[in-house]
């Protein structure tokens, strides 16, 4: 692979994080972080929405009108929506629940339809690919992140998908009996995103200065 596709395939993991660094998608990122798989669930649906979106877009991009371009890219996302909300509903039915209005509202998600309108559009299919597997593979590390320390502050608890006979759930002593409950609300999680995006805004300055001095 030659140093370019790695450089996109990576560049959604932090440089340019549709979370912390874009600020996109916070609609989905404030609503489902309250447990660890439902973070996760969200955003493997994103990538896997956002990955075939970019790739179908890239492959008709001169074949849509321009006039009915954006139309166009609804109906393609959408058709991707579609397939992940039936297969969550057949496989997963306690995460489709769990997931609820978030789950359709992918058709939004302003991350999926702007990589749509601002790469896919005008790029190949194999750099629209890596650039929707990285820009879905840094949302969910940022919604598992915020998840994380959202559910082991807020309820002392880490929730994984059950294996066998192991519930999937992870207690922790202490944090259980005496959660700082703010942290599962609209206000805590507000908190933790302004706390999270200026520890990544002090990472970058940090980097552009070091760059700078070299």
């Amino acid at each position: 692979m030659k140093g370019s596709h790695i450089d996109q395939l990576k560049k959604g993991l932090f440089k340019e994080n549709p979370t912390f660094i874009l600020m996109l998608g916070l609609c989905p990122t404030l609503g489902v972080t309250t447990m660890v798989s439902n973070a996760i669930g969200m955003g493997l649906s994103v990538l896997f929405v956002l990955t075939c979106s970019n790739i179908m877009i890239s492959l008709l991009r001169k074949l849509i009108p321009d006039s009915v371009r954006i139309p166009s890219y609804i109906v393609i996302i959408a058709s991707f929506v579609t397939i992940i909300e039936m297969l969550l509903h057949a496989f997963m039915p306690s995460l489709y629940e769990a997931l609820g209005v978030y789950l359709p509202l992918i058709v939004v998600n302003c991350i999926i339809l702007g990589r749509a309108e601002a790469f896919a559009n005008k790029n190949t299919v194999l750099d629209s690919m890596l650039d929707g597997i990285g820009m879905g593979i840094g949302f969910t590390m940022s919604l598992t992140l915020i998840a994380t320390i959202r559910e082991v502050f807020g309820a002392g608890s880490i929730t994984l998908f059950p294996i066998g006979s192991w519930n999937g759930s992870i207690i922790i002593p202490g944090l259980h009996t005496w959660p700082v409950r703010v942290m599962t609300l609209a206000p805590g999680a507000l908190l933790l995103m302004g706390f999270l995006k200026s520890y990544f805004n002090w990472l970058g300055s940090r980097k552009a200065k070091k760059e700078v001095a070299a």
